[in-house]
């Protein structure tokens, strides 16, 4: 496992799902997909997770870093902020993108299914447009895999795209990857994971939508 200081003791294991390898493309594209407007984006983002000065943060499939960085302005000095992505290309623009804004990230590559975080690590682990890359049979492994490595009463966020396909309004809403898929559907294992105080919606930018809920503080975690 990989405690909180970042060394690792065990391989990664082999991501499921597609792996973008184009880094400075990425970044490209979603420059021109939120016109502009992917800071406001990430800052929502961090305000709906409730990130706090202080706090342990986990930005799994962090891509370029954009995310890592916001949610790193918010823990402050005190606070620590860890990226994980399957492309060592992304990791490595992640990486210049973070030195160039003067923040302090421990950005690894790693696969969500098994994370090399000892339990209990996280105050908030979070993942943005991840889940729609993943086949169905990795995703329930990778929420079970970022519950477990949350504290007690930490918050797990996902976002990705989401309701009928009737009524989603924007183009890249209707890609096969992303048509194909409601994170809506996830909402029974969160629920089998023992997580508490489901909170879901609309992020109000694009078709993307939210679930959020914690780790009970009391009870132990209780897996299916």
């Amino acid at each position: 496992m990989t405690e909180a200081n970042g060394a690792t003791s065990a391989p990664h294991a082999q991501p499921s799902g597609r792996v973008f390898r184009w880094a400075f493309a990425y970044d490209l594209l979603l420059n021109i997909i939120w016109r502009g407007s992917e800071r406001i984006y990430r800052e929502k983002t961090v305000e709906l997770a409730e990130i706090r000065p202080g706090e342990v943060v986990l930005d799994i499939g962090c891509g370029t870093g954009t995310l890592a960085v916001a949610a790193k302005r918010r823990v402050g000095p005190a606070g620590r902020v860890f990226g994980l992505d399957a492309s060592r290309e992304m990791i490595s623009r992640a990486r210049k993108k973070a030195t160039g804004a003067g923040a302090k990230i421990d950005f690894q590559l790693g696969s969500a299914e098994a994370l090399q975080f000892s339990e209990a690590t996280f105050d908030v682990v979070m993942s943005t447009t991840v889940f729609h890359c993943l086949p169905a049979r990795a995703r329930h492994l990778c929420i079970r895999e970022m519950v477990r490595v949350l504290k007690p009463n930490g918050r797990l966020l996902l976002i990705d795209f989401g309701g009928s396909k009737r009524e989603r309004h924007s183009l890249i809403g209707h890609l096969r990857a992303h048509r194909n898929f409601d994170v809506f559907d996830l909402v029974p294992t969160f629920l089998e994971c023992g997580l508490t105080g489901l909170k879901t919606g609309s992020l109000g930018f694009s078709d993307l939508t939210f679930l959020i809920a914690s780790r009970p503080g009391d009870t132990p975690l209780r897996f299916r």
